[in-house]
């Protein structure tokens, strides 16, 4: 029936022409209406009320008409068309409530079916104009009342929007104004922590705002949304963050820019801005000791390890793996124990002892190396860059990032010309630890030393030492010479050498043997040529040294054999020499051959 109502409905409303068109009756179009078919009665009805105003059931249709579709609408899409259909929607529900009377009931029930009732004192069915009026009445209080929930329910959806892109606004004018999380913290002053509290508030707004918007659309009945919020922790600074939340979706994802912010503003308040003042104070302690150093003339080693704050250097590399200022301060540190050190050495400097010298200049040129290689590091940094991660400290601590430049490379030009000092003096103290110092002459303790009259053949170190003197190139004379720290020896003997077998173009074939005993008392020098002489015999020198008298005696043997080990008897005083095939020939006590 009603396919056939629209049917003809349709013809009559699109085939004949505008001048002759057949009156549309409102029973066909009732027939759609009545059936809730409202989508395809709708354009009819408009039509119809614009020809007819005397129909109160018209206009009852029509508000549900409007009502209906108002419920089709998208709520947060299409909010002021949802809202025009439920304000038109009253409009004609007004017009039915006064314009429907008994006489209007009576004279078209048919249409009023819906409101057909039994009537519970007389037990009959029928229309009650009360009952249509009441029907109305809450229809028209429903609607206002829903258009006022509607509008606040988008009043929240919106502003949880407008606040969520608001503060992702404000997350990503972070990002562009630092290169990383790094600088974020360590750069980070006034307007940037306003800007994380405030960041802070937005947020809190947005899921307040949100959470209203939830509690709106629950007033609102059937809308067809139902949200809820997931939160996406924000890993990467540079990366994450930047995207907007589609707030339509069921599952809106939001980046939880209140837990970065939080955990961001607590980081630069509570740990980097302390972290700032420790810092500027840690260096004007450093500065103190400096001028401490310079004025008194006192090593301040101990006042640096009580100082060295520990707990700063950790948390400075917590947020930094190469903090500047850590560096500066290393750099300090570094100065100043290289002129402590150079205090505490005058303090105990032994003229006497080379090789201590020598230890502490190797020192010092340790502890100069050190602070080259901090200014170094440090000069090929970009300070600029590196300074404004910690602009705080340069301009309390130095003023300006040009100072800190300058402050750097008068530091490296001192330790550039230490070093030079230093080194001129260590190749100098190198150089002494390789002479014994007698008099006039400097004999090597080295072995190849053709540049000098005292050829050694053995060195026992820190010890003594033995060989050929060519002083006289007509007499080479054996000698020994004991080794102390002075290198000023002790014991400095020398004994006469038979000319032909030693002479210097046979010192090659020159070699030694030595004894001493444990107290540094008495020493034994054999010296002997591998080379044969005419009689097919080996020409070899003892020597007896005493320290406290110097050369008990020396006296020259001719050997069957060529010695390679010398013996000695504390008990009897005999001396022994020994050859490979363990021939022996031994001496007594005062130098002769004992048969």
């Amino acid at each position: 029936m009603t396919k056939l109502v629209f049917t003809k409905l349709i013809f009559i409303f699109l085939s004949l022409p505008p001048a002759y068109a057949q009156k549309i009756k409102y029973k066909d179009i009732y027939a759609l209406l009545s059936s809730k078919q409202y989508d395809a009665a709708e354009p009819f009805l408009r039509k119809y009320l614009k020809e007819t105003t005397d129909n109160p059931n018209a206009y009852l249709y029509m508000g549900m008409v409007l009502q209906e579709k108002a419920q089709k609408e998208d709520i947060l899409k299409h909010t002021a068309l949802t809202i025009s259909h439920i304000d038109s929607a009253v409009v004609y529900y007004d017009k039915a409530y006064k314009t429907i009377t008994e006489k209007e009931i009576k004279k078209n029930s048919e249409f009023y079916q819906a409101y057909n009732r039994r009537d519970l004192r007389t037990g009959e069915f029928g229309v009650k104009l009360s009952d249509i009026q009441f029907d109305l009445e809450k229809r028209m209080e429903g609607l206002r009342e829903k258009i006022d929930r509607i509008r606040m329910m988008k009043h929240y959806f919106s502003l949880s929007d407008t606040l969520y892109k608001r503060t992702n606004s404000l997350y990503t004018s972070l990002q562009k104004k630092y290169p990383g999380k790094k600088e974020l913290y360590l750069r980070a002053d006034d307007i940037t922590i306003k800007d994380l509290g405030t960041l802070i508030t937005r947020f809190d707004s947005c899921m307040k705002s949100f959470d209203q918007y939830k509690s709106s659309l629950s007033l609102v009945g059937r809308a067809g949304y139902n949200q809820t919020l997931s939160l996406v922790a924000i890993g990467d600074f540079k990366t994450d963050g930047t995207s907007l939340a589609d707030f339509y979706t069921n599952d809106v994802k939001v980046w939880d820019y209140k837990k970065f912010a939080v955990e961001s503003k607590n980081a630069i308040e509570k740990e980097i801005v302390p972290l700032r003042n420790r810092a500027v104070l840690y260096d004007a302690e450093l500065n103190k000791l400096k001028e401490k150093t310079l004025k008194e003339g006192i090593s301040v080693r101990n006042e640096l390890a009580s100082l060295t704050d520990k707990p700063l250097l950790d948390q400075l590399s917590k947020h930094d793996p190469e903090p500047l200022p850590t560096q500066l301060m290393a750099l300090k540190t570094a100065d100043l124990e290289y002129r402590s050190g150079l205090i505490e050495h005058r303090q105990v400097e032994d003229s006497t002892d080379i090789a201590a010298r020598l230890r502490r200049l190797n020192t010092e040129m340790n502890d100069l190396k050190r602070l080259d290689s901090i200014a170094s590091r440090l000069l090929a940094n970009d300070l600029e860059k590196r300074s404004l991660d910690y602009d705080f400290f340069v301009k309390n601590s130095f003023g300006s990032t040009g100072a800190l430049k300058n402050f750097i490379g008068t530091v490296k030009t001192y330790s550039e010309s230490e070093i030079a000092v230093k080194g001129k003096q260590l190749a100098e103290r190198a150089e002494s630890l390789k002479w014994v110092v007698s008099g006039q002459d400097s004999i090597p303790l080295f072995i190849s030393s053709t540049n000098s009259w005292y050829r050694p053949l053995l060195i026992m170190d820190e010890k003594y030492t033995a060989g050929i003197c060519y002083a006289d190139s007509l007499n080479p004379a054996g000698y020994l010479y004991t080794i102390n720290v002075s290198r000023s020896p002790e014991v400095k003997v020398k004994f006469p050498l038979d000319k032909e077998s030693f002479r210097q173009a046979k010192f090659s074939a020159a070699k030694a043997l030595s004894y001493a005993d444990k107290a540094g008392q008495l020493y034994l020098i054999v010296v002997y040529s591998e080379i044969a002489g005419a009689d097919n015999t080996i020409s070899a020198t003892i020597a007896k040294i005493y320290k406290s008298d110097g050369l008990a005696w020396s006296t020259n043997q001719n050997l069957a054999f060529i010695p390679r080990e010398l013996l000695f008897s504390p008990e009897t005083g005999e001396i022994t020499l020994i050859g490979e095939g363990d021939e022996r020939n031994t001496l007594d006590k005062n130098g002769k051959l004992v048969k």
